[in-house]
């Protein structure tokens, strides 16, 4: 085993970090619109209630709908890695996750918002295949490999904090925010046009960093070729091939599924018991009716 030291550090691979740092990040940020902005927007392109049952139904649908979009896409997006460039279509699935949330503002009807939702799953399922390609393939040392691997996928956690944070200042600035030629000034609207931040600093650091050089070599050398999926199943594969997407889906469905499901059922049922337990504490703590004299 080599104990040379690892590599310094150069520029490139700062920016690069950087520029996959922001990409993760607002990956979790745009998918977690979605519980946030559903369910006024499908009430008011609907002009009904938010308790309205159709508004449950198609807020479930709506998740369903854009998960399989950004599932069927991001297998095309492994195609377009290898045929496109690691840096180009990570770039091109940012500037489609980050604009298509702004388009989706200005949304007239459920089934325009639903097609914006849709393209932004799938910019961000795309992106996340790209990025993580570039990554790996912009470090040489292994140990350099995992650590920014996983120090940059560690900003999407701070998605979730990030866009609850902003939805949280723009309730409470509604009545100061311009029209921006927006059909109605809605608090889920202007959350959306926030999923345009992103595309600000990738396009302003993307010219100064290179595409991958190991995607370079390959695809001169013509060592591209993609296996086909039936080969997955091949007899010494298909154990492993079935048991790993059983685990993967079920791993990802329950964390889809707590992050999405958590702000439109379990949230405000946890207010709604707080609520109780105020009101039961102040009538603990109210004195008792003295009788007049």
């Amino acid at each position: 085993m080599s104990n040379a030291p690892a590599p310094k550090l150069t520029t490139t691979h700062w920016l690069i970090i950087i520029i996959a740092s922001i990409g993760f990040l607002f990956d979790t940020y745009e998918l977690l619109m979605t519980p946030l902005t559903a369910p006024p927007a499908i009430a008011e392109l609907l002009g009904v209630d938010m308790t309205h049952p159709t508004v449950t139904e198609w807020t479930g649908k709506l998740l369903w709908i854009t998960a399989l979009c950004g599932g069927i896409f991001g297998l095309i997006g492994g195609k377009l890695t290898d045929m496109l460039g690691r840096k180009f279509v990570m770039a091109a699935s940012i500037f489609v996750y980050s604009f298509s949330p702004f388009c989706a503002a200005y949304s007239t009807s459920l089934g325009m918002f639903i097609f914006f939702r849709s393209l932004t799953f799938i910019g961000v399922c795309v992106e996340f295949i790209a990025a993580i390609t570039w990554l790996a393939e912009v470090f040489e040392d292994k140990h350099q490999k995992e650590k920014w691997l996983g120090i940059t996928q560690a900003f999407a956690s701070l998605g979730g904090l990030l866009v609850t944070g902003i939805n949280v200042w723009i309730l409470s600035h509604m009545k100061d925010l311009p029209a921006l030629g927006l059909p109605v000034a809605s608090s889920w609207r202007y959350l959306l046009m926030t999923g345009i931040l992103p595309a600000i600093p990738i396009a302003l650091m993307l010219p100064f960093v290179p595409e991958s050089k190991v995607w370079k070599e390959k695809k001169a050398a013509g060592l591209l070729k993609r296996a086909s999926i039936g080969q997955l199943f091949a007899p010494e594969l298909r154990r492993v091939t079935i048991v790993t997407a059983i685990l993967s889906a079920c791993a990802y469905g329950l964390a889809f599924g707590a992050l999405q499901i958590t702000p439109l059922r379990i949230a405000p049922v946890c207010r709604n018991l707080l609520k109780r337990a105020r009101r039961w504490l102040r009538c603990a703590n109210r004195p008792p009716n003295r009788p007049s004299l």
